[in-house]
């Protein structure tokens, strides 16, 4: 997942189908076969979403997050996400099929309250400059966590091995 983040400010952009329907939130998606990296991926995913190019040197990692998802039937779904920060880019994002109402808003002045419940806890502290490596819970549908999240901060994440990535 990525933020284009700025000046102060970030870029959401309202998700039209899948986890996430309906709330604010950063570009991104699932991995294609023929992505070598995080990074590729991110750049492909972003363009995609809201036709923006990127550069790996203005990404900066800032966190790992495992959403551990319960489906209406009860089994579980884990979707690891690897967010970073896209300090820089060019063009100016655009509404796709996707993402919908792309909008800058003053990092201060967030719509939490209209994001994935988990965002709420886990995004502040990264726009306060922290690394983390965090673990949420959702109920069906992603409508309740079922219980408090786990976060980690830290300096630096582990490596990851190619086949292992998947940026949501």
């Amino acid at each position: 997942m990525g933020f284009l983040k700025k000046d102060g400010r970030i870029w959401l952009a309202k998700k039209t189908r899948n986890i996430g329907q309906g709330c604010w939130n950063g570009y991104g998606g699932g991995i294609e076969p023929e992505d070598k990296n995080l990074v590729e991926s991110l750049k492909r995913e972003v363009a995609q979403e809201c036709g923006v190019q990127i550069s790996e040197k203005e990404v900066e990692k800032v966190a790992i997050i495992e959403f551990h998802n319960t489906t209406s039937n009860g089994e579980i779904f884990v979707c690891k996400v690897h967010v970073f920060f896209i300090n820089d880019w060019q063009g100016e994002p655009q509404e796709s099929e996707e993402m919908i109402t792309p909008t800058n808003f003053e990092i201060k002045n967030l719509p939490l309250e209209k994001m994935m419940l988990a965002d709420k806890e886990w995004l502040p502290l990264v726009l306060e400059g922290n690394k983390i490596i965090a673990e949420y819970y959702y109920g069906p549908f992603q409508k309740e966590l079922l219980k408090e999240g786990k976060i980690k901060m830290v300096k630096d994440f582990p490596e990851e091995k190619s086949q292992e990535f998947k940026i949501h």
